[in-house]
This record gives C-alpha cells, structure tokens and sequence, in this order.
C-alpha cells in the first residue's frame, strides 16, 4: 500500500489547490534547474573528452602508441641503428594487444625553395606501414606506394608546410641534409598533402622512403631507427609494455646493441600533461554545477515547506512522526531530481 507520505507528496505535485500560489512554479524551477545542471555536465564531459580523445588520437596517429628503440637514450632525431630482425619483429607482433608493428628512420632535414627554408623531421618507413591516420587527414594527392624493389621518391607533408613553403602537389621537393659536417642533396616530389589540424605536428613532420635515409645516414639495408607499435586501444599501454620489455630484454642482437621501450607518453609528455588539466577543469566544473543545482533544491524545497507549515502543524497534531513529515519532502525533491534528470 502507498503510505501517507507519498500520498500527500503527490497532491502537493499534481493538485491545484487555492492558496499554494508557489508550490507549482518553485517545482517547475527547481525542476528547470536540475534539467539545465545535468544538461550542461553532459556537454562539459562530451566537450572534454571529446577534445581529449581527438588531440590523443592525432599524437598517438604521428608518434603511435610505443617504440623500441636502441638503448642509448638519445633525444634527437639522429638515432643510432638497431637491426631489423624478422625474428624480433615477429616477436612484437605476437605481443597480446599489439595490433601492428612497423619499422622507421628519423632523420632531420631542411627543406630549401626559392623563397623560403624549413627544418623538418623525415620519417621513412617502408611497406608496413599503416596509413590509417594519414589517410583519414589526407586532403591532396595520395600516400606513397613503397615495394621492396623500387625505391619511392614521393614526400607526404602537412597543408601548413606546403603553403609556408609555397609548394603544390606535384612540384619537386629539394632538401638538404648535415651528415658527417657535410651536406648532402636529395630531390623528392610531393605526391600527397595531409592536414591534421595539429601545427605541433603538421610544421615538422613528413614521410618518405625509408630507404632514402637509410643511404643517408650510410647504415646497412637491415638497419632502423626501432620499431613503431600500436595497440589496439590507448588503453592497452601499460598492459603491452611490460610484455615488450620482456620480448626485448630476451633478445640478443647480432651488433650487441640493447633495446629499450617508450610509451608515447614518455615521448610526449608536455601533451599528456597538458590533456591531464583538462580533466582537473572538467571535475571543477561539475562541482560547480553540482553546488548550484543543490543550492536552487534547497532553495526551492525551503520555500516549500514554509509554504506548508499549516499543513505540518496539522499533521503534527495528529500524531505524524518527524520521520513521516520529512518523507514527504524527500518524496519532492526525488520527484524533481528524476524529472529534471529525464528531461
């Protein structure tokens, strides 16, 4: 059976009786305003972590999730060679988690035209590497086509860089490069032109064959910088790292080179750092939210019980508890916090 509490809670609702003027606009307010609070900590968590995942995604897209690279803790982009080992490679790739390995060359560069000069970091790659977020951020032209046989004289870069630089798909490429206080040439043609709205990337990166670097830097044809590796979620990181460190501390290179692994957030730690504030700002926003939503309840449910004061006092002579009384204000503000919520 329906209690008395609940009973009288819904005629306060749904009754129109004279005299309780405020009853019905202070719970279609206090309602208003349950509504508003929730709808706006929806759009603040949609808004935040939307932005959160976007940026994430486009620094895991140019750096991946993590590397193995040579033991040497050399922060530039002149690394020092591993070897391409199909057996280690193979290793990786077995990894639970790992949901694509590829290898890569870094080398700085500096790109000349006529007008203008740009230094850039190249990154070669070879035939397995996944274009999935190139591609999804390609705006002309096309990705390079890499066989084992030919070697690609294509560049891909950013929008930005082509219109600093005032290039336009097709046009020739001259870059230069410092190896061993000399200079050496190399002309590529820019065959596709991503944007990914990203100017820490987009003003420094490009791709090209990796084969190019390789006689670049004078390494031998089984030699890379290390291997880029993706896991099948950003969150799966920390689960295939430790396995990774196995796999490479096992592994015993022919040139005794050790390996070591990096997480993109090691690689990248101001960004990490940076979307870690957004998720400060989102909780400070919610507790505001959260403030001025309980505020306006109580507000609102203490102009309802001074309006009511009559019906408590008659209630109270009739033996009602504390309890009961209470239950009946608990029963408004349940109905106002799930309609504001619904809505």
């Amino acid at each position: 059976l329906m209690s008395y509490a609940s009973s009288i809670a819904r005629r306060l609702i749904f009754s129109k009786t004279e005299g309780q003027r405020l009853s019905g606009p202070v719970i279609k307010v206090a309602t208003a305003a349950v509504a508003l609070g929730v709808a706006v900590m929806i759009i603040s968590l949609s808004v935040g972590m939307g932005f959160k995942s976007e940026i994430r995604n486009k620094i895991v897209g140019f750096g991946t999730n993590l590397q193995v690279m040579s033991f040497d803790y050399n922060q530039s982009y002149e690394t020092n060679p591993i070897i391409d080992d199909s057996t280690l490679y193979t290793q990786i790739s077995a990894v639970e988690g790992v949901r694509h390995a590829q290898p890569f060359i870094m080398k700085p560069g500096i790109i000349k035209t006529k007008d203008a000069i740009q230094g850039i970091a190249l990154k070669g790659i070879d035939n397995r590497f996944d274009w999935t977020f190139i591609s999804s951020i390609m705006q002309e032209g096309e990705i390079l086509n890499i066989s084992d046989t030919a070697r690609s004289n294509g560049i891909v870069l950013s929008r930005s860089l082509a219109n600093s630089l005032k290039l336009q798909h097709g046009d020739p490429v001259r870059m230069y490069f410092i190896h061993n206080n000399g200079i050496r040439a190399r002309r590529f043609e820019l065959t596709g032109i991503f944007d990914s709205h990203f100017p820490e990337f987009d003003e420094k990166m490009a791709y090209v064959d990796m084969q190019h670097l390789s006689k670049l830097n004078n390494w031998e044809e089984n030699q890379i910088s290390g291997y880029e590796i993706l896991t099948n979620t950003f969150e799966d990181i920390d689960n295939v790292l430790i396995p990774l460190l196995r796999v490479t501390s096992y592994h015993a290179p022919d040139d005794n080179t050790f390996l070591r692994v990096v997480s993109i957030k090691d690689l990248q730690p101001q960004m990490f750092g940076w979307l870690g504030l957004l998720d400060t700002n989102i909780a400070v926003i919610i507790v505001l939210i959260i403030a001025v939503a309980g505020l306006n309840m109580i507000s609102g449910l203490l102009i309802l019980i001074l309006e009511h004061t009559n019906m408590i006092g008659i209630l109270k002579s009739m033996g009602a508890r504390n309890k009961d009384i209470r239950s009946i204000f608990i029963y408004l503000a349940l109905y106002i916090v799930g309609r504001g919520m619904i809505i």
